[in-house]
């Protein structure tokens, strides 16, 4: 068969990815029964993450208009959307900033007033980890911001850079639980391979399994040079000195519901289908494949490869569809994010390969802290890139996939989607 618009097939893939993940579609059917409801006092709604917002507004348009709700949620600038009974606060992602260090003061406070007979209704979703920071009174913001930076540069992945977080946060690793008497149900918006509840915003309802020995030693693997305040209160959370978080087991966790709104796998299903429709075989390879971007290039590239030398494991058209959140390592001074150092690195693993066309977007819109959610890579990039006199090779050795795809006119924008389930990733093979 014949695609007749590859890129247009890719965008709605793309589409289809994000729709699925959409708290206004998708979280009203995980909200308490009216009946349940009734049975409180009070309800609290508190939530931190990039579909905060969202999800506060879904809460809203499907909560009785008789019962009783306010609350506040903190999500990424320019992310808000208006909502009536809950507040809805900007701050920084995904470096932590002032606001909301304010903002989860006042969530911490609002919670631990709560009692036996109220609800929290906790919204937790990607991008919650660097917006609801509330650091230790020994650990001023600005050591926090520092090695949050150097984390992010570090190319550690997510799930250890929230491990250090978790340690130096009065609100992360179930400290939120752990201060309210209320019930507490967690919506949950995941951006995390595998869906792990304590590594989502550094899981503020999830009990924690790592410890501050833990978060030491990331620093070390990943050479981190902490500020002395920071250094100086992970040792002595090492020795003992400082009570641990609430870990598997802890009675607390007795109060705490979770429930999983929206995945990074059921997000590849929707955008798999379009495929599916279109009459191209659909290979979901997973929402877990993780690693530095251009690592992960070179092995998807080599599927790529053996598909079109040898029809297997697949014969075309075949699009393979992934997920799972990459890192880069910082090394230059370029403009890109994850999503488009991956495209650029595939597209050295794929030149000359005919008929092979991609595309990598964070399922937020925000691909690293750039503009647009990723990119598109077509079958001749690398040709125009030439003629654009622009040297593959060089722009990706200083991390400048942003420059490589911006100059061909091939970065997707679609501004703040209000979500985030980690990347999305396709390479679509077409007969020659």
């Amino acid at each position: 068969m014949t695609v007749s618009d590859p890129r247009d097939l890719l965008l709605r893939s793309l589409r289809a990815a994000v729709a699925a993940a959409d708290p206004l579609e998708v979280l009203a059917a995980h909200l308490p029964s009216i009946e349940e409801i009734g049975s409180y006092r009070r309800t609290l709604v508190v939530g931190a993450g990039k579909a905060a917002a969202s999800m506060a507004m879904a809460v809203e348009r499907h909560w009785p208009a008789q019962a009783q709700l306010d609350g506040l949620v903190v999500t990424r600038y320019a992310h808000g959307l208006p909502c009536s009974r809950i507040r809805v606060i900007e701050a920084g992602h995904p470096v932590p900033d002032e606001a909301g260090e304010r903002a989860a003061a006042d969530i911490l406070a609002a919670a631990s007033a709560l009692g036996a007979q109220d609800l929290l209704l906790v919204l937790v979703s990607g991008g919650g980890s660097s917006l609801l920071s509330l650091p230790v009174d020994t650990v001023p913001m600005a050591d926090l911001k520092a090695v949050t930076r150097a984390l992010l540069a570090s190319g550690a992945p997510i799930q250890e850079m929230n491990v250090v977080r978790k340690h130096l946060s009065r609100i992360q690793g179930g400290r939120l639980a752990q201060a309210t008497a209320a019930r507490v149900l967690a919506l949950v918006v995941s951006d995390v391979a595998g869906d792990d509840l304590s590594a989502i915003a550094s899981g503020p309802c999830a009990a924690d399994p790592s410890s501050y020995r833990d978060a030491l030693d990331i620093l070390e693997r990943w050479d981190v040079v902490a500020p002395p305040s920071v250094a100086a209160h992970l040792e002595r959370g090492a020795r003992g000195e400082i009570d641990e978080t609430p870990k598997p087991g802890d009675p607390v966790f007795a109060r705490v519901r979770h429930r999983l709104v929206a995945t990074a796998h059921a997000s590849l299903e929707a955008g798999a289908g379009v495929f599916e429709a279109a009459g191209v075989t659909a290979a979901v390879l997973g929402d877990t494949i993780t690693g530095e971007a251009r690592d992960v290039a070179q092995v998807l590239g080599a599927i790529a490869r053996e598909i079109v030398m040898r029809d297997r494991p697949f014969g075309r058209p075949v699009a393979l569809v992934s997920g799972g959140e990459c890192t880069v390592t910082v090394r230059g001074k370029g403009r890109g994010g994850r999503c488009s150092e991956f495209l650029l690195a595939l597209a050295r693993e794929l030149d000359g390969v005919p008929g092979a066309w991609a595309i990598a977007a964070d399922t937020d819109g925000i691909d690293g802290v750039e503009d647009n959610a990723g990119a598109l890579l077509t079958p001749d990039s690398l040709a125009r890139a030439r003629l654009a006199g622009l040297d593959a090779r060089r722009m990706l050795d200083d991390n400048d996939g942003y420059g490589f795809f911006h100059a061909l006119d091939d970065l997707v924008i679609t501004g703040p989607t209000r979500t985030n389930v980690n990347d999305y990733r396709v390479i679509l093979l077409l007969p020659d």
